[in-house]
C-alpha cells in the first residue's frame, strides 16, 4: 500500500532573475517533462525567482526561528512549504550559482528541511553548469534538504534556446528522467529527524 497516494508536489524553480535568462525556457521544458513523467506521479508547479522578486534578505530574525516580519517572506514560505520536492534549474555564473538563488534559500529554513532536490544546471560553455551544482550541494545539506545523486547538465545553452523555446539535446530527457525517478523515490521515503 502506498503511504502517500497523492501526486508528489514538485516545484520546478527557475533560479535566475536575469530578464533574458535561459532558465525560463529550460524550466518550462523540464516542467513539461516532469508533468508527463510517470503518468501523473507529479503535480508540477513552475516557480520563477524573477517573479517572486525577493529583496536581499531583510528579515530581522534568523530564518530558523520561523518568525517572518514581511509579507514577501510569508508568501515565499507558504510556496516552499507547499512542495514535497524541488527541481532547481540553475545557471552557472563564474563557476558558481547565483546570489539571488542563495538569497532565496537563506530566507527560509524549516520549509526546506527533509525535502528532496534535483539539479538541472546549464551554462554557455562545456561544463553544463555542473560546478554550480557541486557548489550548491553543501548549501542544500545545511538547510536539511536531500539532494538527489543523479543530476542533469546542459552545455552550450545559448545554441539551444530559440524564439520557440528550448531544444533539448538528444540525451537530456533520459538524464532528467533519472533525476525525476530519484526525486520520486526520495519524496516517498520518510525522513528521519
Amino acid at each position: 500500500m502506498n503511504p502517500n497516494p497523492h501526486p508528489i508536489r514538485l516545484h520546478v524553480i527557475s533560479a535566475s532573475v536575469r530578464p533574458t535568462s535561459a532558465a525560463r525556457p529550460l524550466a518550462r521544458w523540464a516542467a513539461g517533462q516532469a508533468h508527463e513523467h510517470g503518468g501523473g506521479r507529479f503535480e508540477v508547479t513552475p516557480v520563477d525567482l524573477a517573479e517572486i522578486a525577493l529583496p536581499f534578505l531583510d528579515e530581522p530574525a534568523y530564518a530558523s526561528t520561523g518568525i517572518y516580519a514581511h509579507p514577501h517572506t510569508r508568501a515565499w514560505s507558504g510556496l516552499v512549504d507547499s512542495a514535497d520536492a524541488f527541481l532547481f534549474v540553475l545557471p552557472m555564473y563564474n563557476g558558481g550559482f547565483t546570489a539571488p538563488f542563495k538569497n532565496a534559500i537563506d530566507f527560509l529554513y524549516r520549509e526546506w528541511h527533509g525535502k528532496p532536490a534535483g539539479l538541472l544546471s546549464y551554462s554557455a560553455g562545456g561544463s553544463g553548469g555542473a560546478p554550480a551544482g557541486r557548489m550548491l550541494r553543501p548549501v542544500l545539506e545545511a538547510v536539511g534538504m536531500v539532494a538527489a545523486e543523479a543530476s542533469a547538465a546542459v552545455p552550450g545553452i545559448t545554441g539551444l534556446v530559440t524564439a520557440d523555446g528550448f531544444r533539448a539535446p538528444q540525451d537530456l530527457a533520459g538524464e532528467l528522467a533519472a533525476v525525476l525517478d530519484e526525486l520520486a523515490a526520495l519524496a516517498r521515503t520518510p525522513v528521519s529527524a
